[in-house]
């Protein structure tokens, strides 16, 4: 099934739903693997639909990261709340792929640091007189550039402005590049249990 693999990596998925029971579902898929390790470059851990709560959410990532060798990647499908990211990193994720950075720029939500969801809704009411930019110290191109929650509440409420959707999507983009070089750190000064508590 896999003629190039030494052009593109093939990652089998982990599947088997919410099931972590000791010989259910995720550990029949993941027994399988274990069979197959020879010919796997990573894996990828799939089937969860968002629609979960958080707590079994982390649980199917715990079971799958302890039962998958620590010396291949492991991409976690779908997943892109920057919260997610942290805890999942934690739980030894390596790879992640999402829109939700992207799709939630098009409706005029910023990523910002603070507590969870870590969200500036530029459309509300709040920002149409906040002269500040979406994040201090930010270098993305709405923040560098100066444009504030105001001026961008007024272009996504008033003008439907695409120039303001394209800037709120470079600041959550560099948002989360920032994010990811902040784990990255952490997890290179064996400070990551610190850095997620924080």
């Amino acid at each position: 099934a896999h003629r190039r693999p030494h052009d593109q990596n093939l990652f089998p998925i982990v599947q088997g739903g919410l099931d972590v029971s000791r010989g259910g579902l995720r550990d029949v898929c993941l027994a399988g693997f274990r069979e197959r390790d020879d010919k796997a470059p990573g894996y990828a851990i799939g089937g969860l639909a968002g629609g979960e709560s958080k707590d079994d959410f982390w649980k199917v990532v715990d079971h799958c990261c302890r039962a998958l060798p620590d010396t291949k990647p492991r991409y976690l499908m779908g997943v892109g709340y920057p919260l997610d990211l942290v805890v999942c990193t934690g739980l030894g994720v390596d790879m992640y792929d999402c829109v939700y950075p992207t799709r939630t720029a098009r409706f005029g939500v910023a990523l910002i640091d603070g507590e969870a969801p870590g969200t500036l809704r530029l459309k509300s009411h709040a920002c149409s007189e906040d002269y500040r930019v979406i994040m201090h110290g930010c270098k993305c191109m709405a923040c560098a550039g100066g444009y504030t929650r105001s001026r961008l509440h007024a272009m996504l409420k008033n003008d439907k402005n695409p120039l303001a959707v394209s800037l709120v999507t470079h600041h959550n983009l560099a948002y989360m590049m920032a994010l990811n070089k902040r784990m990255r750190d952490a997890i290179k000064n064996d400070t990551y249990g610190d850095f997620a508590r924080s």
